[in-house]
């Protein structure tokens, strides 16, 4: 689809590391309330866990269940390299211990804990806008990936304003709830918004988007996010197609792929 270029990102003292040591880039998907999927609480303390389930899919099953730049469309292409904001800006701390947990998980790319197997991941830039999408895989048990998603869902309320310290500086950030496709058995969106704190007009903006999806005994992760302004349609497209293409290769069973 026709796209507008890129547009000039203006950086402050703040964001001096915070250009793309790679194609990288930034997203905003639609200003609507989010349509998350049923949630289960977590499990009560002092009772012992079950180790993980086995992952439901081979390592090739999962990767042919990953998008790719063709799924996109120009100008996505396979990443190269981390963009360099997820240093300065989403390596943060906050005195509040949910607001930090969100962006330890943001930094660490890492909602669902130890216990989660990644099974395949893959990244893609924005040659364009200066994007990058971050797509995951991951095997976990599906009780514990809705306790995620219900803390996701909790967050917009708990942390919907706050103040944070990144390494270029202070950060006020802004969570709300993103409005998700419905696929998958349960799900969750959220836009995150982190502004640098400088009387310069030129303090970086850094826009994110984080969905998760569960589907059966798997969930997907999406982050998209950057310093410029870029349109929706890349993460509605990752979330959807790739819950349903996940849902696809679990349907085929343990098939050679």
């Amino acid at each position: 689809m026709p796209r507008t270029p890129v547009r000039a990102v203006v950086v402050s003292a703040l964001s001096a590391g915070a250009l793309l040591a790679a194609p990288a880039c930034s997203v905003s998907w639609p200003d609507r309330a989010a349509s998350a999927g049923p949630a289960s609480p977590a499990a009560p303390s002092g009772r012992t866990r079950p180790p993980a389930a086995a992952p439901t899919l081979t390592e090739a099953q999962a990767r042919s269940a990953l998008i790719t730049e063709a799924d996109l469309g120009e100008p996505w292409v396979a990443t190269e390299g981390f963009a360099t904001w997820r240093d300065t800006m989403l390596k943060a701390s906050t005195d509040s211990a949910e607001c930090r947990r969100l962006l330890d998980a943001l930094y660490a790319e890492d909602l669902f804990g130890p216990d989660a197997r990644t099974r395949a991941s893959t990244g893609l830039d924005d040659t364009w806008d200066g994007a990058q999408l971050r797509y995951r895989i991951v095997a976990h048990r599906p009780e514990d990936v809705d306790a995620t998603l219900a803390w996701l869902g909790s967050l917009p309320d708990e942390c919907g304003q706050f103040s944070a310290t990144a390494r270029g500086g202070q950060l006020d950030v802004e969570v709300s709830e993103a409005e998700m496709p419905q696929v998958g058995d349960a799900r969750q969106g959220l836009r995150i918004v982190l502004r640098g704190v400088s009387d310069s007009e030129e303090a970086p903006t850094l826009t994110l988007h984080l969905a998760a999806v569960r589907v059966g005994d798997d969930a997907i992760t999406v982050t998209n996010g950057g310093l410029a302004d870029v349109p929706a349609d890349a993460t509605w497209t990752a979330v959807e197609l790739g819950a349903q293409r996940l849902d696809e290769v679990q349907k085929r069973g343990r098939q050679d792929v």
